[in-house]
This record gives structure tokens, C-alpha cells and sequence, in this order.
């Protein structure tokens, strides 16, 4: 019985640490407003110990907005704000939705706060506000979004003389990483090409937003010669870096690939895991 205990304990004292080398030191995030072009924007921010100054990360939520209905943040952006900043990434995720008074938008086909006006207005701010805060970098600010968010990326760092405009002071962002956008508006219009560095991460068997089109657009990028990488993970779908969340159907969704308002989400093990590591060291490059 006592080796039994003392094996028990081992074991566990094993569990444990693997456990803890696993999962990121809870940092909680400090709410701040910040100006935005027509609001005052609501945000969180994850801030690694000490002074810095740090590299930093806009984060851009999803159609589904930053916030649950108690007021918490998703899991799926707290758990991303927290390990990057672990990892030493001051991260802003500026809320889109709340200030403007308009709840989550997934099943909404009418949204007056778009990523290619508002959300992306909303993504240089939070970039501005943080490049004047003495602990961070100012050319060491990069973006990141999922879905909506995404695609708010992807006009945000389009090379063009209206995403150009947008941009207002301070340097531009370093690089860009996008969960799973929706591509098809910007690939149909041709000649997409990105003014940084762009990572897009998606599920190969995404029917929310479809990979062929990012994959159209970042074909485009690289015949105009422009860093751009795409990795699809094989069995994954939208949402595939979630914490935990069993694969679903989602229903009454305004946009989906077959337009019959159906598509599935949920956690895809291996790809969150791959998009876990690839994430920070494409960010830290």
C-alpha cells in the first residue's frame, strides 16, 4: 500500500507538471477604452510581466463578438490572449460590437459595423493606442483575427490607397495571422496583395468559410511578390483552434459555403496544437 501511495503521488506530481507546461499562466486582462473613428472603443488587454517594452498583437474578434452574455471574454480569444502573453505579447482585443450597440452578428446578413470600414478603423486605433504606450514596441505591433476578425485583417493590411488612408499615424503592422476568413470578396476582385507578412489558418473541410478562395488570394499575393502562407489542417473545420469545443452544426449562420445557413465548428486537436506553436514564432520573427 505505501509504494502504491508514493507511485500514486509520483505519477500525479508527473501530471501535473505536464499539465502546467501545457497551459498558460493566467494573466487576467485589464479593460480600457480606447478613441476609435466614430466610438469610443471597449477593450482588453493582456500584458506579460514586467516593464518591456514587448512586442504586441491586435486580436480581432469573430461575428460573434468578444464578450459572452455574462460579460466574460470567449474562451476561445481568452485563451489566445493569455498564452501569447505568456509568451511575452502585449495583446489589445478591441470590441467592434458592444460600443456600437449591435449584439453578435453570425446570423445577421445586414451588418452595418463591416470589416472593411468599421472593424478595420477599429484595428488601427487599437494599433495606434498601442504603439504609444510606453511598454511596447512601436514597430513590433502585428495583427491577428478569426473569422470576421479575419477578414478585417485581410482589408487591413491590403495594399491600397483606402486601407493606406486608414492607417493614420505610427508605424504599420509588422505581420498578420487570420483564422479562417472569409477570402471569396477580395480573391473575385484579383490582385490581392498584402503589406506585410501574412499567415492564413484554416480547416480543410471549413463549409463556414471555404479555403479555396484564400487559397485564390494568396496565390495572388505571391505572383505580385508578397509574403503570404496558407496551411490548411486535414479533417478540420471552422473554429478549429477553440478550447474544447465538440465539433457541432451551427445553424441560421448568414453566410456559409452552400448558402443553406449550415456549417460545423469545433476544436480540431491537431491543428489547434500545430496553430499553437506556428502562431508565436511567426509572430516573433
Amino acid at each position: 500500500m505505501r509504494v502504491t501511495s508514493v507511485l500514486s503521488a509520483i505519477l500525479g506530481a508527473a501530471c501535473a507538471g505536464a499539465l502546467a507546461l501545457s497551459t498558460p499562466a493566467r494573466a487576467e486582462p485589464e479593460r480600457i477604452r480606447l478613441p476609435g473613428s466614430d466610438v469610443v472603443l471597449a477593450a482588453v488587454l493582456y500584458k506579460p510581466e514586467g516593464p518591456g517594452p514587448f512586442p504586441a498583437v491586435v486580436a480581432l474578434h469573430g461575428c460573434g463578438g468578444l464578450f459572452l452574455r455574462n460579460g466574460k471574454v470567449s474562451p476561445r480569444d481568452e485563451d489566445w490572449g493569455e498564452r501569447l502573453a505568456a509568451q511575452g505579447f502585449a495583446v489589445l482585443m478591441p470590441d467592434s460590437y458592444g460600443p456600437r450597440a449591435v449584439g453578435p452578428q453570425c446570423r445577421n446578413r445586414d451588418r452595418t459595423v463591416r470589416p472593411s470600414a468599421q472593424r478595420q478603423a477599429d484595428a488601427h486605433a487599437a494599433r495606434r493606442w498601442l504603439q504609444s504606450q510606453p511598454f511596447v514596441k512601436p514597430e513590433a505591433v502585428s495583427l491577428m483575427g478569426w473569422s470576421n476578425g479575419a477578414a478585417t485583417t485581410l482589408y487591413a493590411i491590403k495594399d491600397s490607397k483606402t486601407s493606406r488612408a486608414a492607417m493614420g499615424d505610427g508605424p504599420d503592422f509588422a505581420r498578420a495571422v487570420a483564422f479562417y476568413p472569409g477570402c471569396r470578396a477580395l480573391a473575385a476582385r484579383g490582385g490581392y496583395k498584402p503589406r506585410v507578412p501574412l499567415l492564413i489558418l484554416m480547416g480543410e473541410n471549413d463549409d463556414w468559410t471555404p479555403v479555396e478562395s484564400c487559397r485564390r488570394l494568396v496565390e495572388q499575393a505571391k505572383a505580385a511578390g508578397r509574403t503570404a502562407t496558407l496551411v490548411a489542417y486535414q479533417g478540420a473545420v471552422h473554429d478549429f483552434d477553440s478550447p474544447g469545443a465538440p465539433v457541432v452544426t451551427r445553424r441560421g449562420l448568414a453566410f456559409t459555403a452552400s448558402d443553406t445557413g449550415e456549417a460545423q465548428a469545433g476544436t480540431d486537436p491537431a491543428g489547434r496544437e500545430d496553430a499553437i506553436a506556428r502562431v508565436p514564432a511567426f509572430l516573433a520573427r
